[in-house]
């Protein structure tokens, strides 16, 4: 019964060995955790990490741990690290967090930790199911290759809600009223408040700490049990918030960090899906003139009436959805979810000309694949990861939301002025967690990093999820950033788009090597 499709602002390559990721969009509070700011770092003296460095005592027992890696197959190691539930108050309990790691094949410089996206998505799984679309072979060659999944994600400690039978009702059930009307906020807020209830149910103290101020505390953690006294880090899509948000408290600590698929730490929930909305139109857009140039495209006319037309289709199921043959329903939202799932790469166009020409004839199974496949349901009908859940317990402690209606409304209208198409179904996205059990007063603020080594920033031009104009923003924040464009369409475009990207990346993280000016690849 969610009003609008998972597509916060990280979209991630978290899925794309198995399906096209969940874009998430996270912002923390960049409030950094110092010595002289936080109560429980002063009073002990500093003892030695295994990188040399001084710690408080407090946070000795983790970053002295000694990980004990074991064999898991391909040739790969895996091990489990442990963390201060809450690092304001490391006594309180320790979280687990899971490692994986691919040895370097040559002469090594030091470990590279990779974060796919989400929030949500499993590094762990990146690097176990798809290495070598996570980094290409020289990367491989020189750096010990570490997947892991944050705190609330995966095999970590993690963010339990519903059975595979809730989950279903929650993400595909047809809210019984309106769009926007008074009934419809009632009961689409009223899921979602059900939704955290049971989150807290079943997660338990965790689900107040799996914040990603939290997160980029565990990176720095993990760069020093790893053997590193400086953090090269590869982030995708939301990663690259969590990358950016480590730079921020620890730019002593940066070495050499990527930031491809840009997030804007300063936009706020409702800029966030505006600009996705208008991101993703633009790629439907680009979609349809390709579509139309061939002979088995189920649309006629322009590309604008072709727009037009599949505004109607979403129009007609949000009033008389589908039925699949397993008896659920396709409204929408589980409509545009499947659009949204093979935009996110142009390679996936041609199969939205079945999605399309299906839904015209009046079937709802193929939306459904595609919904599935988006939101990670098996062919049996259980839930693949915990996606879902960590997407929304993360989102919602990372951003403010708000419980004004009047307001709501008037964002949810400035989104489908922005994107005619899709935009009538990006808006009300705070009644996701304006009733989470954990309120967030976080604000969104721009990231300088101030003092921080320089800090590789890659935008795509076509870009759906994250869209180019977070790159630029992200870039410029950024005290010591650097931007690299790549003229094209997707998401993400490191190893996925040209050598010139590829090089630079490359070039940067193998030797420190940053480019004079922007290459516009």
């Amino acid at each position: 019964m969610t009003s609008t499709p998972l597509t916060g602002g990280s979209g991630a390559r978290m899925r794309r060995a198995r399906r096209v990721g969940v874009v998430g969009l996270l912002l923390a509070a960049v409030v950094a955790l110092t010595a002289c700011s936080t109560d429980f770092l002063h009073p002990a003296p500093p003892v030695s990490t295994p990188t040399g460095e001084d710690v408080a005592e407090a946070l000795q027992p983790f970053y002295t741990q000694v990980l004990e890696w074991e064999p898991c197959g391909d040739g790969l190691g895996c091990a489990t690290a442990k963390a201060p539930l809450d690092w304001e108050n490391p006594a309180d309990g320790e979280v687990e967090l899971a490692l994986i790691r691919h040895v370097a094949t040559g002469e090594r410089i030091g470990s590279l930790l990779v974060n796919p996206g989400g929030p949500g998505g499993s590094g762990y799984d990146f690097v176990a199911d798809s290495l070598d679309y996570a980094v290409g072979q020289p990367l491989q060659e020189h750096f010990d290759v570490v997947g892991f999944d944050p705190r609330g994600v995966g095999r970590s400690s993690d963010v339990a809600c519903y059975d595979a039978a809730a989950m279903d009702d929650y993400l595909y059930g047809i809210v019984p009223a309106e769009r926007g009307s008074d009934e419809w906020i009632d009961l689409v807020g009223t899921a979602a408040a059900d939704f955290g209830k049971a989150c807290n149910e079943q997660t338990g103290d965790l689900l107040a700490h799996v914040d990603t101020v939290s997160a980029a505390h565990d990176l720095d953690l993990l760069r020093a049990v790893l053997g590193d006294e400086k953090l090269n880090y590869l982030g995708y899509s939301y990663g690259t918030f969590l990358g950016a948000t480590y730079a921020d408290l620890y730019p002593e600590k940066v070495g050499r960090l990527v930031l491809d698929g840009a997030l804007d730490p300063a936009a706020s929930n409702a800029e966030v899906n505006e600009v996705q909305a208008v991101g993703f139109e633009h790629a439907l857009h680009g979609y349809l003139e390709n579509c139309l140039t061939g002979t088995e495209c189920p649309f006629q006319g322009s590309a604008d009436d072709a727009m037009a037309e599949v505004g109607r289709l979403l129009a007609s199921v949000d009033a008389s959805p589908l039925r699949g043959s397993d008896g659920r329903m396709v409204g929408a939202d589980t409509l545009l979810t499947a659009i949204i799932y093979p935009l996110y790469s142009e390679e996936s166009w041609p199969y939205l000309d079945q999605l399309f020409e299906s839904v015209m004839f009046g079937e709802a199974d193929v939306a459904l694949s595609f919904a599935d496949a988006y939101n990670g349901r098996g062919d049996d009908g259980t839930y693949l990861d915990n996606s879902t859940e960590a997407f929304r317990a993360i989102n919602c402690l990372d951003y403010t939301y708000q419980s004004d209606v009047a307001a709501m409304r008037a964002d949810a209208a400035a989104i489908a002025a922005a994107a005619p198409i899709i935009g009538p179904y990006f808006g009300y996205g705070d009644l996701g967690c304006v009733n989470w059990p954990y309120r967030s007063d976080r604000v969104r603020e721009p990231i300088t990093a101030s003092g921080a080594a320089p800090i590789l920033v890659v935008g795509t031009t076509g870009d759906p999820a994250t869209p180019y104009e977070w790159a630029v923003a992200l870039a410029d924040q950024l005290e010591s950033g650097v931007l690299v464009t790549y003229d094209g369409e997707g998401h993400t475009a490191y190893n996925k788009s040209n050598d010139c990207v590829d090089n630079a990346v490359e070039r940067y993280l193998l030797d420190g090597t940053v480019p004079e000016s922007d290459p516009r690849c």
